[in-house]
C-alpha cells in the first residue's frame, strides 16, 4: 500500500475537521444518519454471529465490516468528529470557532440517533414478526447487554460512572486510531487493514461508544430490558460521549496535532 508519513496526514486530518465544519446542515445529517445505522446494523450482526457461534472474539473480528463500510461512503460518526473538528478550530482556520465546531457536533448527534433508532425498530420488528412473539436468544442477549451497562454500573455508584467514562475514553482511543490509520494509505485495502486492527480491538475488550449503545440500549428496551430512559443516559450514553470525546480529542487529535504539524526546533547535537 502507499504509505504517507504522519506530517501529510495529520494535515489531511485539520483539512477534514475544517470541511466537516462548513458542510451543509443536509449534508451533515444525512451523513450522520447513515453512519449510525450502518454501525447498529455491524453492532447487531457481531453480537448475532457471537451468540450463535459462542465466540465472541469472532464477533469482534467481523464488527469492523460496519465501520469501514461507512468511512469509505464518508459518512460521520460523533466519535470520529469529536477527533478531527476541534483541530481547525486549533490550528485557527479561517470562519471556525466554537459555536460551529458545536454545532457540527449536535448535527451529528442528532444524525447518528436516528440511523440507530431506525435499526433498533426495524431489527425489533424482525425479530419478533412484528411485535407478535419475543425475539428469542438475540433479543434476550442484547436485553442483558443493556441492564449490565446501566444497572450494572448503578450499582458502584460513582465509581461505576468513571468506570463507563473511562471505557468511553479508552474506545474513542481507538475507534479514533481507525479513522486516522484510514489516511495513511492511498489505497483501498491499506485503508480498510488500518481501520480492522482498532475496531476489532474496541469490540472485543468492551469498551462503551456513544452510536454503538444509541441502537443498543433502545433496542434492549423496545425487548423488555429492565431498565429506564433515565437509567440510560445517566449510567450510560452520558459518561460514554463524555468520555468518547476525552480519548478522540485528548489521546489522538492533540498528540498527532503537536507533534507533526506544531513541531518544536530539534536540539542542537
Amino acid at each position: 500500500m502507499s504509505y504517507l508519513e504522519p506530517s501529510e496526514f495529520v494535515t489531511k486530518m485539520v483539512d477534514a475537521g475544517e470541511s466537516k465544519i462548513f458542510m451543509s446542515k443536509k449534508d451533515t445529517l444525512i451523513r450522520a444518519f447513515m453512519a449510525g445505522a450502518m454501525l447498529a446494523l455491524a453492532a447487531i450482526f457481531a453480537i448475532t454471529v457471537a451468540t450463535k457461534t459462542g465466540s465472541p472474539l469472532l464477533g469482534a473480528v467481523l464488527f469492523p465490516v460496519g465501520f469501514i463500510m461507512l468511512y469509505l461512503m464518508k459518512f460521520d460518526l460523533l466519535t470520529g468528529v469529536f477527533t478531527l473538528v476541534p483541530l481547525a478550530l486549533l490550528d485557527k482556520r479561517p470562519g471556525v470557532d466554537v459555536k460551529q465546531v458545536l454545532r457540527n457536533w449536535g448535527l451529528v448527534f442528532l444524525g447518528n440517533l436516528g440511523g440507530a433508532l431506525m435499526v433498533a425498530f426495524a431489527m425489533a420488528f424482525i425479530l419478533t414478526y412484528g411485535f407478535d412473539t419475543d425475539g428469542g436468544v438475540i433479543a434476550a442477549k442484547v436485553g442483558h447487554i443493556g441492564e449490565a451497562r446501566t444497572l450494572g454500573y448503578q450499582s458502584h455508584g460513582i465509581g461505576g460512572w468513571f468506570t463507563i467514562f473511562i471505557r468511553g475514553m479508552l474506545c474513542n482511543w481507538m475507534v479514533s486510531m481507525g479513522v486516522v490509520g484510514a489516511m495513511i494509505s492511498t489505497s483501498a485495502t491499506g485503508k480498510m487493514l488500518a481501520m480492522w486492527m482498532p475496531i476489532m480491538l474496541f469490540f472485543f475488550m468492551g469498551f462503551e461508544h456513544s452510536i454503538v449503545n444509541m441502537f443498543l440500549f433502545p433496542f434492549s428496551m423496545i425487548m423488555g430490558g429492565n431498565f429506564t430512559l433515565v437509567d440510560y443516559l445517566v449510567w450510560n450514553e452520558i459518561p460514554t460521549v463524555l468520555g468518547n470525546l476525552v480519548g478522540g480529542f485528548v489521546l489522538v487529535g492533540l498528540p498527532l496535532y503537536y507533534t507533526h504539524v506544531k513541531t518544536s526546533p530539534q536540539r542542537n547535537a
